[in-house]
């Protein structure tokens, strides 16, 4: 920059942006919703169509005024979308109420587009609504599923069993968790073979117990669960935290390395001994009498491998 009687000169130089190779302005696109990917059309004849190439999708209803235009703008930009890309990842908020025929109009176009182009990571928010179209699809792609209802009293049901022969990592928040005729849940991801992350939050049981043997399974967590069923806890983890979930809890995994609990008392058992158990975190709230003391020492006497142990303070008075 130089100035002379009383002028500003300005050395600018050319568009850097756009001159980045389409790689990573693609990358850049999937930070940001697809609308507003799609405005970037109009800065340059270079951008126009580079939008369509974008393997990430991301719709949601809060960025329209009606479910209507919602609706058109989504059909227009799978319809104008190079078809030949995959798509890696799809984010959907439907955080609007709206008629079944909405939901199942949106669904079945959105979730029909994003399977058959092989889908990796899929992210899905809703209200009551979708429970149809959501307990029935399939994917041999699906890598990543995050899956919140937001309406709790009608949660989404997931379908006797989940086809998702690639998952790795289960989300589920809000959702009401298939029983079979036995009144357990053991099958539901027995069709998830290459499941290793599963988190809970917020779920519903259809009836009886609660049970889970994945032989893959890694990481485990349960959430706020108030529906005062009796659940066994008996996958072959490596890391464990249970939070406010209701019922008498059985882990028996041999390769625990961690566990996290989290509760107002102790419905706690601890079935077998855990020799790589190093890690364990405790915080009962409402400790306060003889019956949990005995039930917290009994276990504590099994975790004699612990390197790390931290207990509240209510723990360690009734102990003591």
């Amino acid at each position: 920059m130089d100035s002379g009687r009383g002028k500003i000169r300005m050395n600018v130089e050319g568009d850097r942006l756009s001159s980045l190779p389409d790689d990573l302005i693609l990358k850049i696109l999937s930070f940001i919703g697809t609308k507003q990917a799609i405005r970037t059309s109009v800065l340059s004849s270079r951008w126009r169509y580079i939008w369509t190439s974008t393997p990430c999708l991301d719709f949601s209803t809060r960025d329209f005024r009606t479910l209507d235009k919602f609706y058109k703008f989504v059909t227009g930009v799978l319809s104008s979308r190079k078809s030949q890309i995959d798509v890696s990842s799809l984010e959907l908020d439907l955080l609007r109420k709206a008629s079944q025929s909405f939901f199942k109009r949106s669904l079945n176009k959105i979730l029909n587009y994003a399977l058959s182009h092989n889908v990796q990571q899929l992210n899905i928010t809703c209200w009551k609504g979708c429970e149809s179209r959501l307990s029935r699809f399939s994917s041999q792609s699906l890598e990543h599923l995050t899956l919140i209802g937001l309406s709790y009293k009608h949660s989404i049901t997931t379908p006797p069993t989940w086809d998702m022969q690639a998952l790795t990592t289960l989300t589920l928040f809000g959702v009401t968790l298939y029983a079979d005729n036995t009144g357990e849940s053991a099958g539901l991801f027995s069709n998830c073979a290459n499941l290793k992350n599963l988190s809970l939050s917020f779920c519903k049981m259809g009836s009886g117990r609660f049970n889970i043997c994945h032989p893959r399974l890694c990481n485990l967590t349960l959430e706020r669960s108030n529906e005062g069923e009796k659940g066994d806890v008996a996958p072959q983890l490596k890391n464990l935290t249970i939070k406010y979930w209701t019922g008498i809890h059985l882990i028996s995994s041999p390769n625990l390395t961690s566990l996290q609990y989290e509760d107002y008392f102790f419905p706690l058992e601890v079935s077998a001994d855990l020799p790589h158990l190093e890690k364990v975190d405790i915080c009962i709230h409402h400790c306060n009498d003889r019956a949990d003391a005995h039930g917290i020492v009994c276990m504590l006497q099994k975790l004699h491998s612990v390197k790390f142990l931290t207990l509240n303070l209510e723990i360690i008075k009734v102990c003591r």
